[in-house]
């Protein structure tokens, strides 16, 4: 599967990844620096990749107006830093696996997670 890190997304999430057998568009290297969610969402679409976001709007607007996406992953955190960030991401690949993201919207806090639309069991 592929991932794309969104601008906000730490660099240092390729490895744990890459590790999992995955691939990594990095919109910083792949885009166009200070492109609208817009731009990125197309990107994604087109390289059939899920989200990396620290960004909220995706998981409160954005994973809603794109129907055919292939999930996207939001880590808000209060306080976001690299290793937090890993932490979470890491989380989901061990707890929720990436198997049902396709069209979905995952946001992960703290202690706590959302997902829409919700996945039935």
């Amino acid at each position: 599967m592929n991932f794309l890190f969104d601008e906000n997304f730490p660099t240092s999430a390729r490895t744990l990844i890459e590790s999992q057998g995955h691939s990594v568009i990095d919109f910083r290297q792949e885009g166009v620096r200070g492109s609208s969610d817009e731009v990125v969402m197309t990107m994604a679409i087109e390289h059939s990749a899920v989200v990396l976001t620290t960004d909220r709007d995706f998981f409160h607007t954005i994973g809603r107006q794109y129907e055919g996406h292939h999930g996207i992953i939001v880590i808000a955190l209060r306080q976001p830093n690299r290793s937090a960030i890993m932490e979470r991401l890491s989380w989901v690949f061990e707890h929720i696996g990436i198997a049902h993201l396709a069209g979905r919207t995952l946001q992960l806090r703290d202690t706590t997670w959302i997902v829409y639309p919700p996945i039935d069991d």
